[in-house]
């Protein structure tokens, strides 16, 4: 019996923040502005119901000339939504 592919969602959220903010994977202090979140999530299938696991999240980097994707840690992005704009 071969192996199962798990199936994965991705759900694509804004955040805005309202003043200058820092996450550990990105060595820079990120500006003000709104950014797009991805949350990538493993579906699990149960007998009663299926499960959604995460299994990453992605924040979209705009700059000047160049974009980028940084995979972080959701608990360091909802720590710097907690305290923007205190």
């Amino acid at each position: 019996m071969g192996a199962r592919r798990m199936a994965i969602r991705t759900t694509r959220t804004q955040v805005t923040f309202a003043a200058p903010f820092r996450l550990k994977e990105i060595a820079e202090q990120l500006p003000p502005g709104t950014y797009d979140i991805d949350t990538d999530e493993e579906v699990h299938e149960g007998n009663d119901r299926s499960v959604y696991v995460r299994v990453a999240t992605v924040i979209h980097v705009r700059g000047h000339h160049r974009s980028r994707m940084v995979t972080i840690d959701p608990a360091g992005l909802d720590a710097a939504i907690q305290s923007d704009g205190i």
